[in-house]
């Protein structure tokens, strides 16, 4: 019992200072996003301060009219004093508007100016981070923090902020107004903050969790919904919709569930306050007016009393609709500078060295590599490929091919050992240089929106349209763009959707062409493609492996026959290494598999 006790103490420490840590990130997040305007902050604060003691001095002028003024004009006929204190009535509402719309139209500036910081920051962020972060991180929940969760920032900071800012200073003034104009009347409204405070700690006690789940059920959902629109088509073929539908139907179902207890939450704490504030109103009215009775107490004093405890509680209306806002924003804040806080496994060195001429000579020296500690995926890689070398890697899923791939376009760096080009360390190697002598193609072929030419000249951002035409001639790709209906301006639509997979594939060619790497990588660029469209990439594949180092990640071993040098991997070894014809004519793994190949030719 003991020990489950102490376990159970450090638990509960473990998720203060967990929680206590959120709270700190998501607040220097923050300040970070404000130190910008912070001018325009203090000067709206300014604003706001101004706007908000011109409101409460009305009950003070009104008590003042009636007692001074009205008896001026009853007993002297003198209308003077009733007449000013009408003026400073109206000046003060006056400035209290104008005050009041002033500060609006300025938090609005502030609010847009911190969202638009933090969606460039995410999305540099996000693009930034290295292929593990992607391998992990859902891309449904990466379009959750920069649409569900920076809109509920949005809602926080244009309307929720003021509400604080504004609810604080009316509650702060009013209570000082009031104790300066009859401290007895202040009393009910300072013992009425004693469970006004139990209530709200409460309130924020419960609201914390209930909030966090919220948006957690609600990034769920956009979520399955991503990765279902995404993987439509493997859904239409697999008939997977009266599932995903049913799954999609829990996850509504938690997070309406979810939302419920929330309203239930504010079911429970917004009429709470309205009940105190009755019975505090109730209080001043009573006591009051026995004091007015007995001469201790004036009339208007006694109104403005009452107004100033009414209008005590009605920030705490507005309060508890921010404390909604911010409970949804903290929630999302935290998942913002969750993602912020992450960093790439793969950074450029403080002092990068330079590679102006690559020549294309890669090595490999006792590189050991695994995703996660428990998985090792090349236990210690020795490999030298030559300058101008092209390369065939085989071998049977999980082997380890992709993996070389990936460590040498450096997605990835070793855990331990070197991958090195021309003798320099990829990890030494600025990454403007290394992304220029490095390209890699793989069998998605992915194209972004655009037009045919746009496509292409990612490979080279500054190229003109004669050089994107070179490369699409190059690469056996001109001819069937020229049958498009609008040439090289043809959009491809999403994702490519216009065109083949062949066409697709021809066109990440030749956007790899104009680049002119030093050393191309394609892992399995041919593996999605019928026999048709194989044969015309493998006339394009001829002219872009000319005069560059290559290494092909073979899923077809039709490939093959174009390499000077074949490596078979097997459990991140490489079990083979030489010529396809000296591979073929053995009896190791490579000639069992183009045995089995061409019979299935046959």
């Amino acid at each position: 019992m003991t020990i489950t006790g102490v376990r159970g103490e450090e638990r509960s420490d473990f998720t203060k200072q967990e929680g206590k840590r959120l709270r700190q990130r998501s607040l220097a997040l923050l300040g970070s996003l404000l130190h910008p305007v912070r001018v325009r902050v203090y000067w709206t604060l300014v604003i706001v301060v101004i706007s908000t003691a011109a409101q409460v001095a009305g009950p003070t002028l009104l008590a003042l009219g009636i007692d001074q003024g009205l008896t001026q004009v009853v007993t002297n006929h003198n209308w003077l004093p009733a007449q000013l204190i009408v003026a400073a009535y109206v000046l003060t509402a006056i400035t209290s508007a104008s005050m009041m719309a002033i500060y609006m139209r300025s938090s609005a500036v502030i609010s847009q100016s911190v969202l638009l910081d933090l969606r460039e920051r995410v999305f540099a962020h996000t693009q930034n981070l290295s292929m593990s972060f992607h391998e992990n991180y859902t891309s449904g929940r990466v379009i959750a923090r920069q649409t569900s969760d920076i809109e509920t920032l949005r809602e926080l900071l244009d309307g929720g902020i003021s509400n604080l800012f504004r609810g604080i200073l009316l509650m702060t003034f009013t209570a000082a107004a009031l104790i300066a104009l009859d401290p007895s009347s202040a009393i009910p409204l300072l013992v009425a903050l004693i469970p006004c405070y139990f209530l709200t700690r409460w309130f924020s006690d419960t609201s914390k969790k209930q909030f966090r789940e919220a948006r957690t059920f609600s990034a769920r959902l956009i979520v399955q919904f991503v990765e279902t629109m995404t993987g439509i088509r493997a859904v239409k073929a697999f008939r997977r919709e009266e599932r995903n539908e049913k799954s999609y139907a829990l996850a509504v179902d938690d997070y309406r569930e979810a939302n419920r207890k929330v309203i239930r939450l504010f079911g429970t704490y917004d009429p709470g306050l309205k009940v105190i504030g009755v019975f505090t109103l109730a209080a001043v009215l009573i006591l009051g007016s026995f004091r007015v009775a007995n001469g201790a107490m004036d009339v208007g004093v006694l109104l403005a009393a009452v107004l100033y405890t009414r209008r005590f509680f009605e920030p705490m209306e507005e309060l508890a609709m921010f404390y909604n806002s911010f409970q949804n924003a903290s929630s999302a804040l935290e998942k913002v500078s969750g993602m912020l806080e992450e960093q790439p496994s793969v950074t450029e060195p403080a002092n990068p060295v330079h590679l102006a001429h690559p020549q294309g000579k890669l090595d490999f020296s006792h590189v050991r590599f695994g995703y996660n500690d428990s998985a090792v995926v090349l236990p210690d890689l020795d490999l030298h490929i030559l300058a101008g070398q092209t390369i065939a890697v085989v071998g049977t899923t999980g082997a380890g091919k992709s993996t070389l791939a990936k460590l040498v376009a450096r997605f990835y760096d070793p855990t331990s050992g070197t991958v090195s080009l021309d003798g320099i360390d990829l990890r030494e190697l600025a990454n403007a240089d290394l992304r220029r002598a490095i390209v890699m193609v793989t069998q998605e072929s992915y194209l972004f929106s655009g037009s045919v030419a746009d496509n292409i000249g990612l490979g080279k951002p500054n190229a003109t349209f004669d050089e994107v035409k070179q490369a699409a001639i190059a690469v056996g790709a001109h001819d069937f763009i020229m049958r498009l209906p609008e040439g090289y301006d043809t959009d491809v639509n999403k994702r490519g959707g216009r065109l083949s997979a062949g066409q697709r594939q021809l066109l990440s060619f030749a956007r790899a062409f104009i680049a002119d790497p030093t050393v191309l990588i394609l892992d399995e660029a041919t593996a999605s493609l019928d026999i048709p469209s194989e044969r015309l990439v493998q006339q394009g594949l001829q002219t872009l492996l000319a005069d560059r180092t290559a290494i092909i990640i073979a899923h077809r071993l039709s490939t093959v026959s174009i390499a000077d040098r074949v490596l078979v991997m097997e459990h991140g070894e490489i079990i083979e290494d030489g010529t396809p014809e000296e591979l073929i004519e053995g009896t190791g793994k490579f000639a069992s598999l183009h045995t089995a190949w061409r019979d299935s030719l046959a």
